[in-house]
């Protein structure tokens, strides 16, 4: 009868030690593991910021000098040619008649996307290289190609004039066509809704390829001193973006909700299953 008895209280004392160890070594394991993943999904945080720079990267001075350049058409530019006759008397009857569209009096639109060379497939004068004419530039030079039709009188649109801006809402952005010629940066960010709450105005970047290469600007918006480098006039393929300031708070409680949860609903399944 002892021995039974001695034999029962050690199989409780053995499975109270056992209960105890596997306790203990769940509890180290869930935490391991917490830690693990709370260091992994703090990675993610501000993910969304673009174009980040080290301290020591060097920065183009602000090009200031050119608001009296004209835009040169360029290779894959796409392009609307309006032709007239009569050194475009129909236009002057449009604008007169107080008619809501302007007729087709013999002219007609043509719509082209120079190649890779900056040459277009033109009917009647064939193959003809438009790339690094202006625009008035390239309606004189049309306009001499079509001498034959009646004083001609030419009007080229380029439409794919555009600038992407990043107003500081992380990576949103909007694209914003270059209507008129030398558009600012400031203009080209109002244009764009204007730096948004999480904005950094003090760390506002200018990406512009030139000769095949990308060049950074860096403009400080956040005082009266930048307004100077505000009126740099931007280029079509520019990337305007607003640097966002970081928001470690908020996106470290957003990222670990869901980590906390499962720890939460683990610990309570531990304390279930070992009590």
């Amino acid at each position: 009868m002892y021995i039974l008895i001695k034999n029962k209280i050690n199989g409780i004392e053995i499975m109270k030690d056992l209960r105890f160890f596997v306790t203990m070594m769940n509890k180290r394991t869930l935490f391991i593991l917490s830690f693990v993943a709370a260091v992994l999904s703090s990675c993610s945080i501000n993910k969304n910021i673009m174009f980040q720079t080290d301290t020591e990267y060097e920065f183009k001075k602000p090009d200031l000098d050119s608001t009296n350049k004209e835009y040169k058409l360029a290779p894959f530019d796409y392009i609307t040619i309006n032709l007239f006759t009569g050194n475009g008397a129909m236009i002057l009857e449009y604008t007169t008649s107080g008619i809501d569209r302007l007729p087709n009096y013999g002219g007609f639109d043509l719509y082209y996307i120079l190649n890779e060379e900056g040459i277009v497939n033109l009917p009647v004068i064939g193959p003809t290289k438009l790339s690094g004419l202006s625009i008035p530039e390239a309606q004189k030079y049309l306009e001499s190609k079509f001498v034959n039709y009646n004083y001609p009188f030419c009007l080229v649109r380029v439409l794919n004039r555009r600038v992407l801006v990043f107003t500081g809402e992380g990576s949103l952005g909007s694209v914003v066509p270059l209507a008129n010629q030398n558009i600012s940066v400031i203009e080209a960010i109002a244009l764009g809704g204007g730096i948004r709450e999480r904005g950094n105005a003090s760390k506002v970047k200018i990406i512009r390829k030139k000769n095949g290469v990308d060049e950074v600007y860096r403009l400080n918006l956040s005082t009266i001193d930048g307004i100077e480098s505000a009126k740099m006039v931007v280029q079509a393929g520019d990337i305007i973006y607003v640097e966002p300031v970081p928001q470690l708070t908020n996106e470290f409680v957003k990222d670990i909700a869901p980590l906390v949860s499962l720890i939460s609903s683990s610990l309570i399944l531990l304390f279930i299953v070992t009590n």
